[in-house]
């Protein structure tokens, strides 16, 4: 399998820690390793991985190849610009194609937390398994162990098991849902959270593409002649429309398949998934780097050379770096992106 790492977000929900420049792929978040080395170094691992690529940002290039180990310079793909995950994972399709149009292909965020590697290689292998034998799309979905309203879900028959394979035709694909719905979701048995991997036959994908995104099918192969001739395909790329994979292709293609799995899996987006995965004290209160909560109770304080105390309030996150502090109730996380949008606004590059 050639697996591409997706590398390309900017983290806006982990400021003022990410930021442009180093978003949170390239940052030690949850551990002594980058998230970027973590998921390059968990695909290394799996016997039938032929070779790791980097899919990212032109900017993010030259820190990534400074920093990343186990991934060939040449291995790294760098789009012009943000065009969302369809022309990225198609941009790494035309590279995998170059070598082999046949090729079995894997599609990994850079920034997942993936504990128990046994069972995540035995998830790849049946989907590889089943992305040669029914020439489907095949994803990744994690059992549920509570109704989370942060995840998307996958729907699946499970009366159409595949062989003895933990797989599973799609039935449907949702959005991330409001509580009552995640609680039915969860007790109902047939859905998984979405895990946003994907395997699949490089010629399957293209053909998919054709069908369901045909003007993306049509310019990405203009772009592989322009990089077959050595020549600059940035004109191309500016013209084509953002679109994720999951909108314009998984969610119209009738060849997709999940395979259930139950590693320990978090999608890290934002502040509370790093305050849920780490150690906390008797009270809740979660302190890296120096500082106190006094009468206090659920509370995340994450420093850089930067004591902070929390006195008599509770479920509260405070994230300083040098240059900007975020004080933000755990309920309101994900309106972190809101911060950035607003210094955005008011010209502030310099805390961006």
């Amino acid at each position: 399998m050639h697996c591409i790492v997706m590398a390309g977000g900017s983290g806006t929900r982990f400021w003022p820690y990410s930021r442009v420049s180093k978003p949170k792929q390239i940052l030690k978040i949850v551990g002594s390793n980058t998230m970027l080395q973590m998921t390059v170094d968990r695909l290394i691992k799996c016997k039938k991985t032929e070779a790791v690529y980097i899919s990212t940002r032109m900017d993010l290039v030259n820190a990534i190849k400074k920093d990343i180990i186990g991934v060939l310079p040449g291995n790294i793909i760098a789009e012009p610009s943000g065009k969302n995950t369809a022309p990225s994972i198609g941009l790494s399709a035309l590279k995998i194609a170059n070598i082999d149009g046949e090729a079995v292909m894997g599609i990994f965020p850079a920034d997942h937390l993936v504990v128990g590697h046994r069972v995540f290689e035995k998830a790849l292998n049946q989907a590889a398994r089943v992305a040669i034998e029914k020439e489907g799309l095949v994803t990744i979905g994690i059992h549920p162990t509570f109704p989370s309203v942060a995840y998307g879900y996958i729907q699946f028959d499970p009366e159409s098991k595949v062989g003895k394979m933990d797989v599973f035709p799609v039935r449907t694909f949702a959005e991330k849902p409001h509580l009552n719905a995640a609680k039915r979701f969860v007790n109902s048995g047939d859905f998984l959270w979405n895990a946003g991997m994907f395997i699949w036959k490089v010629d399957v994908f293209m053909d998919q593409l054709g069908k369901h995104m045909p003007d993306l099918r049509s310019q990405l192969a203009k772009i592989g002649k322009r990089i077959k001739a050595r020549k600059s395909f940035k004109d191309i790329w500016s013209d084509l429309e953002p679109e994720s994979i999951d909108y314009g292709l998984m969610e119209k293609a009738d060849n997709i398949f999940v395979v259930k799995s139950e590693f320990r899996w978090n999608d890290l987006g934002s502040w509370n998934s790093v305050y849920d995965e780490m150690p906390k004290g008797k009270k809740g209160n979660l302190i890296r780097g120096e500082g106190v909560v006094i009468d206090g109770k659920d509370n995340f304080i994450q420093n850089d050379n930067h004591f902070t105390a929390i006195v008599g309030l509770e479920n509260v996150m405070v994230i300083n770096t040098p240059d900007a502090t975020l004080v933000v109730n755990k309920d309101n996380v994900e309106d972190v992106r809101k911060v950035v949008n607003y210094l955005r606004e008011k010209d502030r590059e310099n805390l961006l």
